[in-house]
């Protein structure tokens, strides 16, 4: 007998509105399915296949020492930090997987801000094509941008969230700047008698704050939103198909992702992308392996060694958002600092992907935090994925 949506989920599908979607529970569901509540663009496979996730009670189950609350072992701290989706690759090879009984391992799962660091490896190939020039003015890109916070910074600027920008990332503000910010890209529902806006004219339009360019790190989704804008500008390409001929085919991606967009069709590049965790860690591996695969180069050798040694450790202690005592941030991935190493990418509600090149290791964990960030208790996230990548295979 079909199990009726309600008995799987545990909920109405008829309970799930464009108001409450990203809450729980209803996140659980809706966070694999984003097709169903705003519009989206497909990130093509080359040949997409269905995957049989490894078996791995062995690996989830034995006992861990990391001095965490709910960590002892990896399947009880995953369940303790709601995760959907758990992969880990060892030089390559999947070694490890967990999903949640809610969860299905080939539905994209929506992975939000890592989508600003996807971006940004896709703006690398294309500096190296000579499209962009990370240290011209987003006005040569842009020049309706004249005016507004963008009018007098530079594309580097904006990779490295050091925009002087009066902006509030304030998640749970339903009246706010944030909350117009939602309802441009389609992610909330309009306001009566508000004049909806476009994605592109929202950004535009953001001031300045009362700072130069180039100082703290001040981390504004807006600013990754602005370089999707930006990329189809110099292109004349949609960021979806781009993103698939030069990274998602070449890199081997075995699953179609998916991006959502607003009313005229311009990309959430700052938070909309969705893919499976297996594609998500494949990134991870291409650039744990200097960005290439089977001998070819898919992103640029000397954008992943600046992204991975460079960005300004000044500006990240006055305003990091995110426990990395010796951090840095650089093209919209965050680094370590530590012998390791390490580097990775973070988004809202529990989404991770760590790469730690001194053990050739990648971890993914996708979930669904009630809280959008519920997840960050980023020193405790660190010690987990630091405790597992060390750990012996």
């Amino acid at each position: 007998m079909i199990k009726t949506f309600t008995d799987q989920h545990g909920f109405s599908r008829a309970d799930v509105t464009l108001a409450n979607w990203r809450t729980a529970p209803y996140s659980r569901w809706t966070f694999q399915n984003v097709r169903d509540f705003v519009p989206t663009a497909v990130i093509a496979a080359e040949a997409a296949a269905v995957e049989v996730p490894l078996q791995s009670d062995a690996f989830l189950d034995a006992a861990m020492e990391t001095g965490l609350a709910g960590a002892a072992s990896a399947r009880a701290f995953l369940d303790f930090a709601h995760t959907d989706a758990f992969v880990m690759m060892r030089r390559g090879e999947v070694v490890a997987e967990y999903y949640a009984p809610h969860a299905d391992p080939n539905a994209p799962h929506l992975v939000f801000s890592i989508s600003k660091s996807l971006t940004a490896v896709v703006s690398g190939i294309l500096e190296a094509q000579g499209l962009i020039d990370p240290d011209r003015p987003v006005t040569d890109y842009l020049p309706e941008a004249k005016g507004g916070v963008y009018g007098d910074c530079t594309y580097r600027d904006v990779l490295d969230m050091r925009v002087s920008l009066d902006f509030e990332e304030a998640y749970l503000d339903p009246h706010g700047a944030f909350a117009r910010y939602r309802r441009a890209m389609l992610w909330n529902p309009p306001e009566p008698n508000i004049e909806p806006e476009t994605l592109a004219s929202f950004l535009v339009a953001l001031p300045k704050a009362e700072r130069p360019h180039g100082g703290p790190f001040y981390y504004a989704s807006p600013n990754a939103d602005l370089l999707g804008v930006v990329i189809e500008r110099v292109t004349g390409a949609r960021f979806a198909d781009l993103t698939s001929e030069l990274l998602w085919k070449p890199m081997g991606a075995k699953g179609n992702a998916d991006i959502s967009v607003d009313a005229i069709g311009t990309p959430r590049t700052a938070g909309g992308v969705s893919m499976t965790a297996r594609d998500l860690a494949r990134l991870g591996e291409l650039l744990r392996n200097g960005g290439a695969r089977n001998g070819k180069q898919i992103v640029p050798e000397a954008w992943i060694r600046d992204m991975q040694e460079n960005g300004d450790k000044e500006a990240w202690q006055q305003g990091r958002n995110v426990d990395l005592p010796n951090g840095r941030y650089r093209s919209q991935w965050y680094q370590s600092g530590e012998a390791d190493q390490a580097f990775c990418a973070i988004g809202i509600h529990g989404q991770w992907l760590y790469v730690d090149p001194s053990t050739e290791t990648v971890i993914v964990k996708l979930s669904s935090h009630p809280e959008p960030l519920g997840d960050e208790e980023n020193q405790d996230l660190f010690t987990f994925l630091r405790a597992l990548s060390r750990r012996a295979i």
